[in-house]
């Protein structure tokens, strides 16, 4: 089979495209075909080294496919069988060994590319908006990045919540997929602050150092501030005497596998996420699609933000 992996960490450069023995399960695990593998801002940070892995490392988290084997000890699951997951390293590749405990059912209707763009940005997505903050109806919402995979979703699941969505972008085409997704306002990153000021329940951030202070600023007297991401570097160390003068503000840094600890949480997770695309509540945006071969792209498209929605690997 072939599949991408990190010798050396760095840029772009170090995605290597090889050919390695077909593997095989051990006990508790599927070896799945792959039919697509998210790309994600998360395999960034591992291949760059901001997430330090033991080299050399099969790189990915994010897929879906169909099972082609099942080690010892599964039940619940047979050959052929569509299943998804996400935070399962050694995603890009033709043939992926999963975790029978990290596998999700993936039902008729939900094709296997859709469940493989679904799961580790909804699941994000489902946790910011039901755990990390429980939006409620009336809630001010502030998505960062309202154009891209997560903040399209962020926006969707928030609206379903009954929330007032604000979001910013950095052009009019983006501007235009944000409404498209739901978003009531949508400003640019120079000029949501002052509008906004003090008003908002909770930031969703997943851009990090260019937005972060300005969204404690818009936030309301104990307001919370969900980081969630870094795309434009991480965030400097941060004095907590600020959080008190900005109003007794909350601030976390969650992270999925948290969220998904335990079977029955991942599995009431991803049951939402595939009744809500089923359903129509739930529209999935594919940015781009390309060879296995092609990651190095890839990741130069998404780290250059000249995507708009999910992108994925296809063996």
């Amino acid at each position: 089979m072939h599949a991408i992996i990190v010798s050396a960490q760095g840029g772009p450069e170090v995605l290597e495209h090889v050919e390695r023995p077909d593997p095989v399960p051990g006990d508790g695990e599927l070896v799945v075909d792959v039919a697509a593998s998210g790309v994600n801002f998360i395999d960034i940070y591992h291949r760059s080294g901001a997430y330090p892995l033991d080299l050399p490392t099969s790189i990915g988290s994010e897929g879906a496919g169909t099972v082609s084997a099942v080690g010892p000890g599964v039940e619940g699951v047979a050959v052929g069988d569509t299943v998804a997951w996400a935070n399962v390293l050694g995603s890009y590749a033709e043939k992926a060994v999963v975790p029978a405990a990290r596998a999700v059912p993936v039902p008729d209707g939900v094709s296997a590319d859709v469940a493989a763009a679904a799961m580790l940005q909804g699941m994000t997505a489902h946790y910011l908006t039901h755990s990390t903050h429980e939006v409620r109806e009336g809630d001010r919402v502030l998505v960062h990045a309202g154009a891209g995979g997560m903040g399209q979703l962020l926006i969707q699941l928030a609206k379903l919540k009954g929330a007032t969505v604000f979001t910013t972008v950095s052009t009019s085409e983006k501007e235009k997929l944000a409404r498209e997704a739901g978003a009531d306002e949508v400003l640019r990153y120079d000029s949501f602050v002052e509008p906004l000021r003090r008003s908002i329940d909770v930031v969703y951030d997943g851009v990090g150092r260019t937005t972060f202070d300005g969204g404690l600023e818009v936030l309301r007297p104990r307001g919370l501030m969900a980081l969630y991401g870094a795309a434009s570097g991480p965030v400097p160390p941060v004095d907590p005497q600020v959080l008190n003068r900005q109003g007794s503000l909350f601030l976390t840094r969650p992270t999925l596998i948290h969220y998904i600890a335990d079977r029955e949480e991942l599995l009431r997770r991803a049951s939402d996420l595939f009744g809500w695309i089923s359903s129509g509540q739930l529209r999935i945006s594919i940015s781009h699609r390309y060879p296995l071969a092609d990651a190095r792209q890839a990741h130069e498209d998404l780290a250059g933000r000249r995507t708009h929605g999910k992108l994925l690997l296809i063996p």
